[in-house]
């Protein structure tokens, strides 16, 4: 029987999370050369193949998907083993904040990775849009969030470029109706005040029917067929449609998604949390 380095392991899910061998080597502080060893060596011990290379990275076979779950459960119980018997590992709780939108995007990916490499951590989760995150963080109420920002002169710092867009129901004509019905999150988040600034500029009219910081309340709006609402575009239900922009709705701009801490000199616990997010949000 092969056996199944912990090592390698840890390559392989650095890279099946990461698409490509880049991020996953920036990851795990090695080389791409080094990387590509390693899933070779993987590959020639199970005497199957694991990754397929293509133009935009890697995909995981039938057998690379097979073997990432049990990867990701072996590496669970090592890391906790290891954690509890030499007391080793970060260990305590972090409150993290982020909006309900990327909360239903990214958060099961985001939590499940890093508790596999730090089993003694308890995250708190506290969803909300982002004014209200950033309420918190000042008063220290959060020890970080992860938040839309809206000035694109600050682009260089955003961990992801995430696209506006207009949702409605599939069967309904909702966009069509004069004034429009809007279902909008708080007045002071990016997302209501780019559907104001650019339906104003287009010169459509247009009634907030319903506004509220609950993403499920907006949905369940949509969903009735009342009104439109915007979203980032990964937010986005599959029983719902994106509206195209074109002469009955303008195009909306883009948000980045960054991160802002609660303290300037976050501890180790946070700081190792904020970079985990830097180095999964680009490729999910």
């Amino acid at each position: 029987m092969p056996h199944l380095d912990i090592d390698l392991l840890r390559t392989f899910v650095a890279i099946a999370e990461n698409h490509t061998l880049g991020r996953a080597a920036h990851r795990v502080g090695r080389t791409q050369a080094a990387l590509s060893m390693q899933v070779k060596k993987l590959e020639y011990l199970l005497d199957l193949p694991l990754l397929n290379r293509t133009g935009r990275g890697v995909e995981l076979t039938l057998h690379g998907e097979r073997l990432l779950v049990h990867a990701r459960a072996i590496l669970r119980l090592h890391d906790a083993a290891l954690a509890d018997i030499t007391g080793a590992g970060l260990a305590g709780t972090l409150r993290f904040g982020c909006p309900d939108d990327y909360a239903a995007a990214f958060l099961p990916h985001i939590l499940r990775s890093f508790a596999s490499r730090h089993p003694q951590v308890f995250v708190e989760v506290f969803c909300a849009p982002t004014p209200r995150l950033e309420e918190r963080l000042r008063s220290h109420d959060l020890d970080l969030a992860l938040v839309s920002a809206s000035d694109a002169g600050q682009s260089a710092s955003w961990l992801r470029r995430e696209p506006l867009v207009w949702v409605g129901n599939r069967d309904d004509e909702a966009a069509q109706r004069e004034p429009l019905q809007l279902a909008l999150s708080d007045p002071d988040t990016p997302d209501h005040r780019a559907a104001c600034r650019e339906l104003e500029a287009a010169g459509r009219s247009y009634r907030i029917a319903y506004a509220s910081g609950s993403m499920s309340g907006l949905l369940a709006v949509v969903r009735s067929g009342q009104a439109i609402a915007v979203l980032t575009q990964c937010a986005v239900p599959a029983d719902l449609r994106i509206l195209p922009p074109g002469s009955v709705l303008p195009r909306l701009p883009d948000v980045g998604l960054v991160v802002r801490f609660g303290l300037q000199s976050p501890p180790t616990l946070v700081a190792e949390f904020a970079h985990h997010l830097q180095a999964l949000l680009p490729a999910l």
